[in-house]
């Protein structure tokens, strides 16, 4: 098992700037791929980011490339996502979850955090 709590939401300008983070606790954070998804009232959930366990691969989906970045601290457990240049359509709960191979697909991922709340008013 694999406890994972997002944080670093909140209410932001479009333009600003939000750094999410996600701590992870039970089993050893460096044995998982880490991926950020996003889910928009009434829409499915969508894949924003991924990084392997080393670091050494990072996925990103087209509307956030070049915008956010993801990273990880193991020692740290913690796995961060920083978006830059935030749009309206960014607003959305942001999940942090765990797989044991990085991907972009939902069912890859076996432990998801509850989420933190991202609104970018325009």
């Amino acid at each position: 098992q694999v406890q994972l709590v997002e944080s670093g939401g909140g209410l932001v300008q479009a333009g600003g700037s939000l750094r999410l983070s996600c701590a992870a606790s039970g089993r050893t954070f460096r044995h998982y791929a880490m991926g950020w998804f996003r889910q928009a009232p009434g829409k499915e959930r969508e894949f924003v980011a991924a990084i392997s366990w080393n670091g050494d691969t990072v996925l990103y989906g087209d509307s956030v490339q070049d915008r956010f970045t993801i990273s990880r601290h193991n020692a740290k457990s913690t796995l961060y996502l920083q978006m830059n240049s935030l749009k309206p359509g960014d607003t959305a709960s942001y999940y942090c979850a765990a797989a044991t191979n990085i991907g972009v697909v939902v069912r890859l991922y076996d432990y998801w955090g509850q989420g933190t709340q991202v609104t970018v008013s325009s």
